[in-house]
């Protein structure tokens, strides 16, 4: 017979309520599928019962892991921003030329962008507006870092001269030319992200990737 325990669970389960060591696992699904739904229905037209259907739980389970729908909107920023952001300080600490550093920058970006099971740029982009203020200050803080490791590349790349004619928008424009992918971008069509990066890098640039000077040869004896 099952002790009294075991009856104790079974019924907190059949509330709805996730059992002891799942939480981790429920919290990240609650992020990911609220984000698919942002995304297709938008943040507004989305109810926490459109939540908790598409996470297979009951109404109010999720209330165990967040307070509103919006602390739900907040997470799946502050996650993703944090996600990319690692992603992108790790190219900055390494020894790179400034070309090579921006092709890796925007080829992490366009991944972002377009990887089948990523959301959070688009409700970062159209969602914005929806976010209190506290919430709002954190994403900024996030927002201005990355936006920092770009800054450094695009001005070694001024330094460098391998971007002939720098402009004071230029990262904008960048992020305006990538960010619009989203709209267009079709995998079927043949193209993969990381020939998109190397014909995005052309386009900013307008230049060809310059060719390895020859090691100079051995003096003759």
């Amino acid at each position: 017979m099952p002790t009294d325990a075991t009856e104790a669970t079974h019924r907190l389960k059949k509330r709805g309520r996730p059992a002891k060591g799942e939480g981790g696992g429920l919290r990240a699904e609650l992020i990911e599928k609220s984000a698919r739904l942002f995304r297709e229905k938008g943040y507004d037209n989305t109810t926490v019962r459109d939540i908790a259907a598409a996470a297979g739980i009951q109404a109010g389970s999720w209330f165990y892991h967040f307070k509103t729908k919006q602390d739900i909107l907040a997470a799946i920023m502050e996650q993703g921003m944090a996600r990319s952001l690692a992603e992108i300080e790790a190219i900055a600490s390494e020894a790179l030329a400034p070309r090579q550093a921006l092709h890796r920058l925007v080829e992490v970006h366009l991944h972002t962008l377009l990887a089948p099971d990523h959301h959070f740029i688009a409700v970062l982009l159209y969602e914005w507006r929806a976010l209190d203020r506290p919430a709002r200050a954190r994403i900024i803080d996030l927002k201005d870092r990355y936006e920092a490791v770009w800054d450094q590349v695009i001005a070694a790349l001024h330094q460098s001269g391998d971007w002939a004619m720098p402009t004071q928008f230029d990262r904008l424009l960048i992020f305006g030319a990538l960010n619009w992918t989203v709209q267009w971008y079709k995998p079927a069509r043949g193209t993969g992200v990381p020939e998109l990066a190397r014909q995005a890098v052309l386009f900013i640039l307008r230049t060809p990737e310059r060719a390895a000077a020859p090691a100079p040869c051995g003096r003759h004896a």
